[in-house]
């Protein structure tokens, strides 16, 4: 589908398939270049329609050779996938420090799988900062799945709700104290539980323990968590890892839960985009304003605390405008 007259010629020649507009426009995306807004605007009226799975779990689990296997699987069915891999990030660059991690098994030429490695470059919770913008362009450009496997950092790696419909919550057989990361939060956003290296000794033990937590409980949307083995020396496991994705994403579109999904997900997107908006603002207003010089210096001076601070501001300047 090619755009109205007044498409930016970028978004054009993404959807059409162009990968070289697609991965500029991505790095665009990554060094925080207006020139990309245009192009993101223009496509998002043609995303929020396809699966976007995310892999998380602590570093080790085997996310990247999963990640690998299930788009071998796609592949195999004709299917197209986007993939991005969140990296750390080097102190020194910025940029992706295991950035050539995993080599997919393809064809050089086949223009069904696109892989993207980003850095983090140091956001909280498993992803980048556009790691969403990203996925929406991969979604733009007709890819039939997305995966987003976030740095591996474990019980913090929660952010990725805000992105996936579906979240893979990949753990191992004697990974540690599983339950307590699981309290940690990763069991309250893991729609599909995998126990990866399920070869190795414990791996049966590990998925009866996840299925009884699982359970105990259900997701926010009334949805209970699936709970399968996989590994991918044998390899064995991976057919039935898509078929509990796809079972939630049937789920989703069954009950109606994706439109709420989305709309958590968005409305989350909205005030983060706005929160950020407003403190740069507060910030440098706060250096040039007189008003808000005057305020600051009784912050700094301890006649006004911080608190007060920000609800003077909210009240008698934001609010009042």
């Amino acid at each position: 589908m090619s755009g109205p007259a007044g498409f930016p010629p970028a978004a054009r020649a993404i959807q059409k398939g162009d990968r070289r507009a697609l991965a500029r426009t991505i790095t665009a995306v990554e060094n925080g270049d207006p020139a990309a807004v245009p192009v993101v605007r223009a496509l998002y009226p043609a995303t929020g329609r396809i699966p976007m799975v995310g892999l998380t779990g602590p570093l080790g689990v085997g996310k990247s050779s999963l990640l690998n296997a299930l788009v071998g699987l796609l592949r195999g069915q004709g299917k197209t996938v986007g993939a991005i891999a969140v990296d750390p990030s080097s102190p020194f660059s910025g940029g992706s420090v295991l950035g050539d991690r995993i080599r997919l098994e393809r064809r050089a030429d086949d223009d069904g799988v696109f892989f993207r490695s980003m850095a983090s470059r140091g956001e909280a919770g498993g992803v980048a900062a556009s790691t969403r913008e990203v996925a929406r362009l991969l979604e733009a450009a007709g890819f039939d799945v997305v995966f987003v496997e976030t740095v591996g950092s474990g019980q913090a790696d929660v952010a990725i709700r805000e992105i996936a419909t579906t979240s893979v919550v990949v753990l191992v057989p004697h990974l540690g104290d599983e339950v307590q990361t699981l309290k940690a939060g990763l069991f309250e956003i893991a729609d599909v539980f995998d126990v990866n290296k399920s070869d190795l000794p414990g791996a049966e033990l590990a998925a009866r323990d996840l299925t009884e937590l699982a359970n105990m409980g259900t997701t926010r949307d009334n949805w209970n968590s699936r709970v399968v083995r996989t590994s991918t020396t044998t390899p064995s496991g991976i057919p039935e890892l898509w078929e509990a994705i796809t079972a939630h994403e049937r789920f989703l579109d069954e009950t109606g839960a994706r439109v709420a999904g989305e709309r958590r997900r968005l409305a989350a997107e909205i005030a983060g985009r706005l929160r950020d908006r407003v403190g740069r603002d507060v910030t440098d207003r706060l250096e040039r304003d007189t008003e808000l010089r005057r305020l600051l210096d009784q912050v700094v001076g301890r006649k006004v605390d911080p608190w007060s601070a920000a609800d003077r501001l909210y009240r008698d300047w934001y609010r009042a405008r």
